[in-house]
């Protein structure tokens, strides 16, 4: 009896490669290289936020916190060409946007974020919010 499984009719690998396939381009961003991870790790203080955004300049990614919502998006363009003499042998071009947004279960001080870029790798500060005492709501 323990060797139950739920059947699952995607799993068949061409059938579930075609149908993994074709939900990716109906969600947009079909090209891989539009993906990027995201890693983010809490201590007592504060949230660090770790995304690996290859290709993207600077001045294309942008971060976001409302309400305890982080929001990174990026736009990211790239062009590659390999050429044999004169003739061109292969080019690719893509260019593209991606966004990644999760919230945060502690709230955070959206005045103290702080945030950097550098070799591909953009990494987010987000201090907690001092929690407020709590307060005794007298009755009349």
């Amino acid at each position: 009896m323990s060797n139950i499984r739920l059947y699952d009719p995607f799993s068949i690998e061409p059938i579930g490669d075609m149908f993994q396939g074709m939900l990716r381009a109906m969600r947009g961003s079909g090209e891989p290289g539009f993906a990027f991870k995201v890693d983010v790790t809490e201590s007592d203080k504060d949230y660090t936020v770790v995304a690996e955004i290859p290709g993207a300049k600077k001045e294309d990614i942008s971060v976001s916190v409302e309400r305890g919502t982080v929001m990174i998006s990026a736009k990211v363009e790239k062009a590659s060409e390999e050429k044999q003499g004169e003739r061109v042998i292969r080019r690719e071009r893509y260019s593209g946007s991606m966004q990644r947004a999760f919230t945060l279960d502690t709230p955070v001080d959206e005045s103290k974020v702080d945030a950097s870029y550098e070799d591909g790798v953009l990494r987010v500060l987000l201090p907690k919010a001092e929690a407020t005492p709590q307060r005794k709501i007298s009755i009349r």
